[in-house]
């Protein structure tokens, strides 16, 4: 996650990049940047990013982003993972929510039709359901972090006012820090899973004030 967030900047300033606003073409690019940047930074030639990759439970739902292994076997908690899997989930999300018709505000959070809401798909096991670790971009395109972290706040606040099914408090996010010269923050959350998953998952976020 500290390598991610050290390449944002670069990649949000870089002059090269065209100016775009959707968030496959962002993240099309974003995985670019990180490809190279692993190519070319001492050490981390072990690693690599795909984009849309099937998930390892349901083939028919892709992940935006992931992290893999580039030519090499890597063990975590005694489990193996090569450049077939992925270590690391990665959801990208644009804050805000485009205004577009059928599209939920608080998409990064949950959605009131289906299960695309970036956190909503990791607590249902839709996404990661195989992984205890997560992370998710956001793309912040208007405002800035203090807003969306009070915004997204009070969007797990309304669910658990309303009573949802699995929300609670324990689902806010904290703020890990935020570079005001870098307009980067990290924040965390911990969630439990439906679906019979047991385990927790932790998810890092990766705000990026565009």
């Amino acid at each position: 996650m500290t390598f991610i967030a050290d390449a944002l900047p670069a990649w949000r300033d870089d002059s090269r990049r065209t100016g775009e606003t959707g968030e496959n073409k962002l993240s099309a690019q974003l995985c670019g940047r990180l490809n190279s940047v692993c190519r070319h930074t001492p050490g981390w030639d072990f690693l690599q990013f795909r984009r849309e990759e099937p998930s390892e439970s349901d083939g028919r739902r892709a992940i935006d982003l992931v992290a893999s292994p580039s030519g090499n076997i890597i063990w975590i908690n005694g489990r193996s993972y090569d450049h077939y899997q992925y270590l690391l989930p990665i959801e990208c999300k644009r804050l805000p929510t485009p205004e577009d018709k059928g599209r939920d505000p608080r998409e990064y959070v949950i959605t009131d039709s289906g299960s695309t809401g970036g956190i909503q798909r990791f607590k249902a096991g839709h996404h990661g359901d195989q992984h205890e670790r997560a992370a998710m971009i956001g793309y912040v395109q208007a405002n800035d972090v203090a807003h969306w972290h009070k915004t997204v706040g009070i969007w797990i606040d309304d669910l658990i006012t309303s009573s949802v099914p699995g929300w609670s408090v324990a689902d806010k996010l904290t703020l890990a820090s935020h570079d005001k010269t870098t307009r980067v923050a990290t924040l965390a959350s911990t969630h439990d899973r439906t679906k019979g998953i047991t385990s927790y998952i932790q998810i890092d976020h990766l705000w990026i004030e565009l």
